[in-house]
C-alpha cells in the first residue's frame, strides 16, 4: 500500500465511498445528502492542508485522509485530520496506516499536537484505532450527535502529543 497526495482525478474513486459512508450517518457530521460538489470542496482542503489517499499496487484507492491546522493564529500549531476507508477495504490495515501516516506527516510539518474534534463514541472500532496510536479521550460532548440507530451519543474530542 502506497500514501501519497490526493490530486483531482481521485475524486471520482473517492467519492463512492465517501458519499456511502456521508449517507449512512454513523460517523460524520456531514449533511447526509451532500453533493459530490459540496464533498469535494470539504474533502480537498487549501494549504497547509492536505489530502492524502492510501492506494494498492494496481493504484485503487482503498481510503483518504485529510489534515491540516485544527484552528488559525495562535491555534495553529495543533493539527486535525479526518479519515474515510472504502467499507469494502475495511479490516485491511488501511485506517491504521492513513493513521500513522498522519501523526508521521503531522510531526514533520512541526504541529505540537494533533486533536480530532468529533469522534463518534459508539465508533468503537475508531476509538480503538486512535487510541492504539497514542491518542486520549479528553473531553465527551454528550448526545452531540444523533446515530440513526442508536440515537443521540457523545462525541469524543481525542489528542495526542507529539515529539
Amino acid at each position: 500500500m502506497e500514501i501519497r497526495t490526493a490530486t483531482p482525478a481521485d475524486w471520482p474513486a473517492i467519492w463512492p465511498f465517501f458519499r456511502r459512508i456521508v449517507a449512512a450517518g454513523e460517523t460524520y457530521a456531514y449533511d447526509r445528502d451532500m453533493t459530490a460538489e459540496r464533498g469535494r470542496a470539504v474533502w480537498f482542503t487549501e494549504p497547509p492542508g492536505r489530502t492524502v489517499v492510501a492506494v494498492d499496487d494496481d493504484g485503487t484507492v482503498l481510503g483518504s485522509a485529510k489534515m491540516g491546522p485544527n484552528q488559525g493564529g495562535p491555534g495553529a500549531h495543533v493539527a486535525t485530520a479526518s479519515f474515510m476507508v472504502d467499507p469494502d477495504r475495511s479490516g485491511h490495515g488501511v485506517g491504521r496506516a492513513l493513521g500513522e501516516y498522519v501523526v508521521r506527516r503531522a510531526a514533520i510539518d512541526g504541529y505540537r499536537g494533533i486533536q480530532f474534534n468529533a469522534v463518534v463514541e459508539c465508533n468503537t472500532r475508531a476509538v480503538a484505532l486512535w487510541r492504539s496510536l497514542g491518542f486520549e479521550v479528553v473531553g465527551t460532548v454528550p448526545e452531540a450527535f444523533d446515530h440513526p440507530e442508536k440515537g443521540y451519543v457523545g462525541l469524543h474530542v481525542m489528542f495526542r502529543r507529539l515529539p
